[in-house]
């Protein structure tokens, strides 16, 4: 028998904060008491006293060792999943890639095959439909019969991974009737690739004009559009990365209607801004991600719509680049900088700033980085919560440790980071994975290989 205490911490999950002893046998949550009420013994005992005793964190968007704009992310499973447990995320769901005119199944057999025996914690997939047909229609059934519930379309990438508005909704139907949750990267590929043209025609080429040919109405018109999609298909619909206000407004219109309708944001909308684009020398290639950094005034309305639940998950879109060799690609063409930025490592403690600083309490914290995405994604009860029964993957953090945030101590393999100089309060400290310590007082324990594949339920809400 392997059994672990935590003892003395401030047990807090999106429901209720109670100080409470933690025990732990064999990789799950076993029994939890009031601190002091139980005489449990272990081989192991962790003091939280004044520490929080929170669940690992899900991250439901990453993209690791992911092909993109000629080259790839620079993180790959081993060290993604190893940079998430240093930032107290135990689960992450990546996306799988269905190539065009190759079928889902390859898409994933190819995914499996990079992350098998490679990931330091817990993880599941996504299918990005990059070619919607009878065929691949079809496979989507399977796929949500084994563990893979969610499919990713886009109205953005032209000629990559755009699909027409008859092929969402082909598969948005099919969504409906075999219980799978479309997962919506909501701009206006075509506006906005005339758009990028134009620019390009008159010489504006730093990376400050990304953000301002994928204009925030061309994001909050397919918001729009997909929803409306979703209802006369009859299926739920989750838009990822949303950053816009005016896409917000779309996504809280749709959610008053009562209609089945969810939303992401992720940290770098809710902190950076077109400012970090617009940071001379190319630095602002740094910052290119899609979608765009908004203006600042947009991130009132994120902070709000996490609050009253019209947005319910934060997840990272963790796709890094190296500033040198890959940002660099478009230094004389912003349309060719890689799309992506790295903040696996980076969420929990900025959701954790935001609690400090006001914006959200520390039940919803864990809600939108914990409960929120295991529910979206059907891993609730055993991920997302600290309970009798649920997976041992639970995080001692330490709400008073200040940090500032760099490139020369992140865990993450890019060479800058998105934050870099941030302070911030609180910081993890002790992380267990199914009941293994991966991070033990701020040392890496883990090892690429303990992490399982987890196949998943279907979308929680609509159970």
């Amino acid at each position: 028998m392997n059994r672990t205490l935590i003892t003395g911490g401030l047990v807090i999950t999106a429901a209720e904060e109670t100080h409470a002893d933690v025990l732990i046998e064999d990789g799950r949550i076993v029994a939890m008491a009031s601190t002091g009420t139980q005489q449990w013994t272990a081989e192991r005992v962790i003091d939280a006293t004044g520490k929080y005793v929170i669940p690992g964190g899900v991250d439901a968007h990453t993209h690791l060792d992911f092909p993109f704009g000629g080259t790839a992310s620079s993180d790959t499973f081993e060290t993604g999943t190893r940079a998430a447990a240093w930032g107290g995320t135990t689960t992450l769901i990546d996306f799988a890639v269905q190539s065009r005119g190759k079928s889902l199944r390859a898409g994933l057999d190819t995914w499996h095959a990079k992350s098998d025996a490679q990931c330091a914690i817990d993880y599941g997939f996504h299918m990005i439909l990059s070619d919607v047909n009878e065929s691949t229609l079809r496979e989507m059934d399977g796929l949500v019969a084994e563990g893979v519930s969610s499919f990713k379309l886009f109205t953005a990438y032209p000629g990559v991974f755009y699909s027409d508005d008859g092929q969402i909704l082909r598969a948005m139907q099919r969504a409906a009737d075999n219980g799978g949750l479309i997962m919506m990267h909501a701009e206006n590929g075509i506006a906005i690739d005339v758009l990028v043209q134009q620019a390009l025609e008159r010489g504006q080429t730093a990376p400050r004009y990304h953000g301002e040919v994928r204009r925030a109405l061309l994001e909050a018109e397919a918001t729009h559009r997909t929803i409306q999609l979703a209802r006369v298909a009859g299926s739920p619909l989750y838009v990822v990365h949303v950053a816009a206000q005016e896409a917000v407004a779309e996504l809280t219109a749709a959610r008053d209607m009562g209609l089945p309708v969810f939303g992401e944001t992720c940290p770098q909308y809710l902190y950076l801004s077109t400012d970090n684009l617009a940071e001379p020398d190319f630095e602002g290639a740094k910052y290119v991600c899609s979608t765009p950094l908004r203006p600042r005034e947009h991130q009132a309305a994120l902070w709000r719509a996490l609050r009253t639940n019209d947005l319910q998950v934060v997840s990272t879109d963790h796709c890094p680049f190296c500033f040198a060799g890959q940002k660099e690609l478009g230094r004389d063409d912003f349309s060719k900088i890689p799309n992506g930025l790295p903040g696996v490592e980076n969420r929990m403690d900025l959701l954790h700033q935001a609690v400090v600083d006001g914006h959200i309490s520390r039940r919803r914290w864990i809600e939108i980085a914990c409960a929120g995405p295991a529910r979206m994604f059907g891993l609730y009860g055993k991920k997302g919560t600290i309970a009798p029964g649920a997976d041992a993957d639970v995080v001692i953090y330490d709400p008073t440790a200040e940090q500032v945030m760099s490139a020369a101590t992140h865990h993450m393999n890019v060479d800058y980071s998105a934050y870099e100089g941030k302070r911030v309060t609180g910081q993890v400290e002790t992380v267990l994975s199914r009941g293994e310590l991966v991070i033990d007082q701020r040392k890496f324990t883990g090892h690429a290989g303990h992490g399982q594949y987890m196949p998943r339920a279907t979308c929680q809400y609509l159970q």
